[in-house]
């Protein structure tokens, strides 16, 4: 039995109530992804009360992660606990009422529509683009609303995604970005940036959770360089968009020229990662990049980087990837997402 006094706080904001926070008490969500804004989201939610959270992450919790995954601890990363794991345990001991189910899973193609369905709201923990066309798919398809956002070095921005009521993801940004992505294991991060957007976030599921008006603008702040910036997304929609207008949900079609291809070399400990799309890349300007995190090497045919001890990537000109050091797939994919972004 829950009990109710200890949001005794939260009830008397106004716009929650005591109506308000029953709903919160019985809702679900799931987040994606457990890094620097889940950590934060998911410590949000469980606080204010939900009924019942489920975390997905891929990757284990490392030292560099401390500086801004606010749930993680050294001995964590001592014990090369899963992300998700070492969150369901500092969460369940915040706040044991609230159910919390912890995956470690990598969201794909295969699993997005079972991981993600059956929750009154999906939030984005990520730190890639494939795998929010991915959660905009399985929102439109399933009319789940979605909490996206996003932060890299001193900026973040976050939106709300309401199926039948708002534009989609893909109204917004119709094509996968092309060129090099930046990611935080690129270009670096602050914590504070994270904690400001996975709180938004947090206040956008709660508004959902309790039916107060969303937040109508994309929303963007540099906290370094004193700018904020806000688009009004409300008249956004595509009329001719493939996911929300035309039903066409190729990031869940396994046949789609949308999807990422991974392949073990046989004997090799090697996976290629070859997308479906060609890409052409500036060596030199990936390896000015990249060398502030690694060694580098590249000539007109390819470039070599070397992350750590266990692995070596070779990139080639049109995106494809060798992941030398690990049969992987799940590796190898995190190792494309940091390095090489989408």
């Amino acid at each position: 039995m829950v009990d109710i006094n200890r949001y005794s706080r939260q009830i008397l904001f106004q716009p929650i109530g005591e109506e308000g926070q029953k709903k919160i008490i019985g809702s679900s969500v799931v987040i994606v992804g457990m890094g620097a804004l889940g950590t934060v989201i998911s410590n949000h939610l469980v606080r204010a009360g939900i009924g019942s959270l489920r975390m997905i992450d891929r990757d284990l919790v490392e030292l560099s992660n401390l500086q801004r995954q606010t749930l993680y601890y050294e001995e964590d990363a001592i014990q090369n606990l899963p992300k998700a794991i070492a969150a369901k345990k500092r969460l369940q001991s915040i706040n044991s009422s609230v159910k919390i189910d912890a995956i470690i899973s990598d969201v794909n193609v295969s699993n997005a529509e079972e991981l993600l369905t059956g929750f009154d709201v999906i939030v984005d923990g990520t730190d890639n683009f494939m795998t929010r066309y991915l959660i905009n798919d399985v929102s439109v398809k399933h009319g789940i609303p979605w909490v996206y956002g996003g932060a890299v070095s001193s900026r973040g921005m976050f939106a709300v995604f309401i199926p039948g009521k708002t534009p989609c993801y893909r109204c917004l940004f119709p094509h996968i970005p092309t060129g090099l992505g930046e990611t935080c294991d690129t270009i670096g991060v602050l914590s504070p940036i994270t904690d400001i957007i996975g709180s938004f976030q947090a206040v956008e599921v709660l508004k959902l959770l309790v039916g107060a008006e969303r937040n109508p603008y994309l929303e963007q702040f540099d906290i370094w360089y004193h700018s904020n910036f806000q688009m009004d997304i409300s008249g956004g929609s595509n009329p001719e968009c493939p996911t929300c207008v035309k039903k066409n949900f190729e990031f869940l079609d396994r046949t789609s020229q949308q999807q990422i291809q991974f392949a073990i070399l046989c004997g090799r400990d090697t996976v290629q990662v070859l997308p479906r799309k060609r890409r052409t890349f500036d060596f030199e300007m990936m390896a000015q990049r990249l060398k502030k995190v690694g060694k580098v090497e590249f000539n007109s045919f390819l470039l070599r980087f070397f992350p750590d001890e266990k692995v070596t990537l070779v990139l080639f000109k049109d995106g494809r990837m060798l992941v030398h050091g690990t049969n992987d797939i799940i590796d190898a994919k995190n190792y494309y997402a940091k390095f090489v972004g989408e």
